[in-house]
């Protein structure tokens, strides 16, 4: 089978498995829209915590309440986007601890794929919805002087910080193969990694900012391309074109991300071994 027929097998096997943890949620149709509905409000309290700052303060690192606002919006709805596609990624640890992953690289589809829609749940979309409507007052508010192609920046940047989001997470998954567990590394890097991108890169050291920028690349899920969109310099000095490089840079982690996977169920030794 070639690289693209794995691929669509292991799309078909997410979507298979994840119908099945839908239909599951949906069976008390209540129990689901309060659990949707506390996500939502329990995501918020986030934002409610920089609301709260901005009611002592004028602005965070010389950055106005609608311009964090746009910041938190861009990286809670990417993230969102990926938590709900691979969030069930940081139970690989329990599953090595108890043997279950044993039984997942037997079954006739890709591991990967098993894993992602383990567990899938749409109570995640709370956290898109809440960054969501945020980020639709957030471009409303923020004074943007609009073009065509800062338009057609929000939906790239969106779209292009999911899949880094996602490729964190898959690599995540794959350093608990090589450690036997340790999902809370990988959750310092993505549900760290989006409270870091909710706030402006000025209030971080130059340090931080450029290992955030060149070392692992959450920057261009919104702090460089929103510089742009809101026209402020970078607290680092960037080319003007890395602005538009967010899907170029989404590609590369992905690239990353799964020869890390690779390598570490090539280094699996199961709990019988």
């Amino acid at each position: 089978m070639g690289e693209r027929g794995a691929l669509l097998e292991g799309l078909r096997a997410y979507r298979l498995i994840a119908a099945m943890w839908v239909r599951s949620s949906m069976t008390y149709r209540t129990s689901f829209a309060v659990t949707v509905l506390g996500n939502l409000m329990v995501t918020g309290l986030d934002f409610v915590a920089i609301l709260l700052m901005f009611s002592q303060v004028d602005t965070l690192g010389g950055w106005s309440l609608p311009e964090i606002a746009l910041l938190y919006g861009l990286s809670a709805t990417a993230f969102g986007i990926a938590d709900l596609v691979l969030g069930s990624m940081d139970v690989l640890g329990g599953r090595i601890r108890d043997g279950s992953f044993d039984t997942l690289l037997v079954r006739p589809a890709p591991v990967l794929a098993q894993v992602g829609a383990d567990h899938f749940a749409l109570r995640r979309l709370g956290r898109i919805t809440q960054g969501a409507l945020v980020l639709g007052w957030a471009l409303a508010s923020a004074g943007i002087d609009w073009t065509p192609a800062k338009v057609l920046l929000v939906p790239v940047m969106l779209i292009s910080g999911a899949v880094i989001f996602s490729a964190v997470f898959v690599a995540g998954a794959a350093f608990q193969i090589l450690a036997q567990d340790a999902a809370e590394v990988q959750n310092a890097f993505t549900y760290g990694g989006t409270t870091l991108l909710q706030y402006p890169p000025t209030v971080f050291g130059k340090d931080l900012v450029r290992g955030v920028t060149f070392m692992l690349p959450l920057a261009f899920v919104n702090w460089v391309p929103a510089a742009h969109l809101l026209g402020r310099p970078y607290p680092i000095d960037l080319p003007g074109w890395t602005a538009f490089a967010s899907p170029l840079v989404a590609a590369v982690c992905c690239a990353l991300a799964g020869l890390a996977w690779r390598a570490g169920l090539r280094s699996y030794r199961s709990t019988g071994s």
